[in-house]
């Protein structure tokens, strides 16, 4: 990921009903979820929700595909993953990480 990838990605997720539709993508795996259900779980109205998506879609975080009569939509893992790299290529100055930047998925829930 480059730069200009990265700060779409950033500006994407830089909005709160974005932030928790992509939270939301990503708890659902790689099966993702219907519109409709991403809407009725975070009680964002259908207008907004589309709206949200296609910025989302812009940015390459998420995915969309057509099963039957629903558009689901996925997270980009591979996108969530080379940002997440792009902002700790130089982590530590290239010497071993410390419990401080690599905490464990314990401490993040507790985070949250």
């Amino acid at each position: 990921m480059d730069k200009k990838q990265a700060l779409a990605a950033l500006a994407g997720l830089a909005q709160e009903s974005r932030l928790d539709v992509y939270r939301l993508l990503i708890a659902s795996g790689p099966e993702g979820m219907a519109a409709s259900k991403i809407g009725e779980q975070l009680g964002i109205p259908a207008s907004s929700l589309s709206f949200h998506l296609k910025e989302l879609s812009h940015a390459k975080l998420v995915t969309s595909r057509q099963e039957s009569r629903f558009v689901i939509y996925s997270a980009n893992f591979n996108a969530m993953n080379g940002l997440i790299q792009y902002l700790t290529d130089n982590c530590c100055g290239g010497n071993p990480c410390t419990p401080v930047c690599t905490p464990s998925c314990d401490a993040d829930a507790t985070a949250s």
